[in-house]
């Protein structure tokens, strides 16, 4: 059954695999050279990064069809590092950052996912396409009217060239274009920014080298804080790149071999002389679009896209940005939940409000983990005062024991202990108290104290307090604690000796 999945996932796709791979080697340079330069390294720095994360997590990673490489979320975490301590400090952060994504894999944090709401998700996709469009930009101000052109054809041909009979399906649009514009601009002379103008790319095959920095305490000091928040933001944008991968091929994926996936690669990256990478979206929707499925797709990817930079380099060189830029104008589209705009008139004032805080965060502090973060925060401040809304409580009154029955149904929680507390009349004639929790469920030690002051506050006013229909989990709470029913307890906080 393992070899039958592994043959699956290496060779079930080999023809899509293949021309997918070389669409997101082309799309994978000009990136990687971006990202170098934000992070202030030398441009092969994030190509040799992109080579040999893509290839490591190929085998590695918990989701096949999904392209790793080196980002500009990541770039943006390492710039005051570079810029302080030098490249050395930045390959030693590196491999740290991945020996701690591994021990994340070991902890299964992948399972903290599970708290990322669809509503989070959503605003995260719309926010990674709008600054993958932000990214194009640069690329489209203050150049001749040829770029313009060429960037125009290119979106026709990656629309229009599917429709073709039969060699529409076979050939990835994306694909098409590239080497389509890049022909118009070499068979006219057309005078437009290329790939080389963006630098110089590596003419030599990456080697093992060690970081050359001190291993002392004070080293870890300086590099701990970046590998930190490097591995924090690598995960979550690879968690949420590989659910978003899940969606648009229907199938599962494991994030905590993903994590030890991440990490493995990030250590390998920090031995050749690479920088901290993680899942790209945007690469990871053009490889799905374009065909690839498999773990065949990322690796070709990588080896190509070391092939390229070293041995073709002349030939690479020459591609015009603007075929790029078309390229990647086309993710953002894909990328962008258009269903989400409509949804602003349909579904629930809180949804809206989380799914576009999400995206305001991302874009204006290009900080991924913040704007997912800001999400789930509010995600979860909506749900608990939703949730509080469900606690009542149903009163009745025996006359001839003088008893006053208070039956609580709902979940009592630290956004409802104090309405539970407040619900009781503690100056009204009776003799006996009943507390019915038979229909209620109390969750942390906020529901608790208010039982606590509850019942304290009523047996100081003379009354028999009784508590019944506790669930287990309750019981538990409660037990563990709880002070009304243990008089050295209620000693210590009323200031008893």
């Amino acid at each position: 059954m393992l070899l039958m999945s592994t043959k699956q996932e290496w060779f079930g796709n080999i023809r899509g695999d293949l021309l997918s791979g070389i669409v997101v080697a082309l799309a994978l340079i000009p990136e990687a050279i971006a990202f170098s330069i934000i992070a202030g390294v030398d441009p092969k720095v994030g190509l040799y990064a992109s080579f040999c994360i893509a290839v490591v997590i190929a085998i590695v990673g918990g989701r096949a069809g999904m392209i790793s490489a080196a980002t500009g979320s990541m770039a943006l975490l390492m710039v005051t590092l570079v810029k302080d301590y030098g490249l050395q400090y930045l390959l030693a952060t590196t491999i740290l950052t991945g020996v701690l994504q591994i021990i994340a894999g070991y902890l299964k944090l992948g399972s903290l996912m599970s708290f990322v709401s669809r509503t989070v998700v959503i605003g995260f996709v719309n926010a990674l396409a709008i600054l993958i469009f932000m990214a194009q930009l640069p690329e489209l101000v203050n150049v001749t009217w040829h770029v313009y052109a060429l960037t125009a054809a290119g979106l026709g041909i990656i629309y229009l060239f599917p429709y073709l009979p039969k060699i529409g399906s076979i050939i990835p649009s994306p694909l098409v274009t590239i080497v389509v514009l890049t022909a118009i601009t070499v068979a006219y002379g057309i005078d437009v920014r290329t790939v080389g103008d963006m630098g110089a790319l590596p003419d030599t095959l990456p080697i093992f080298l060690w970081p050359d920095v001190p291993l002392n305490f004070e080293t870890l000091t300086i590099i701990f804080p970046y590998a930190a928040a490097l591995a924090a933001v690598g995960l979550l944008e690879s968690f949420m790149t590989a659910t978003i991968v899940d969606d648009m091929t229907d199938t599962d994926s494991d994030k905590n071999r993903e994590a030890k996936g991440q990490g493995i690669a990030n250590i390998a990256s920090g031995c050749i002389g690479g920088m901290a990478g993680c899942a790209m979206i945007g690469q990871s929707v053009i490889n799905i679009k374009s065909g690839g499925r498999g773990r065949l797709s990322t690796m070709i990817a990588g080896v190509l896209l070391l092939i390229m930079v070293v041995f073709l380099s002349d030939v690479i060189s020459i591609i015009p940005m603007a075929a790029l830029v078309a390229v990647m104008i086309m993710v953002s589209i894909s990328t962008f939940n258009w269903e989400s705009i409509p949804g602003l008139k349909t579904l629930p004032l809180s949804t809206n409000i989380v799914m576009l805080s999400t995206v305001i965060i991302v874009v204006w502090t290009h900080n991924l983990a913040l704007g997912v973060f800001t999400g789930v925060l509010l995600a979860s401040l909506f749900f608990a005062n939703k949730i509080s809304h469900f606690m009542y409580c149903d009163k009745s009154y025996e006359e001839t024991s003088s008893t006053r029955v208070y039956k609580f149904i709902g979940q009592i929680f630290f956004n409802s202990a104090d309405r539970f507390a407040n619900t009781f009349d503690y100056k009204e004639n009776v003799r006996n108290i009943i507390i019915d929790v038979s229909r209620a469920h109390f969750w942390d030690i906020s529901a608790v104290y208010a039982l606590d002051k509850a019942v304290i506050k009523l047996r100081k006013m003379g009354k028999e307090v009784e508590i019944v229909g506790k669930n287990r989990a309750t019981q538990t709470i409660i037990d563990r604690f709880g002070i009304h029913d243990k008089p050295s307890e209620i000693e210590k906080v009323m200031g008893g000796h």
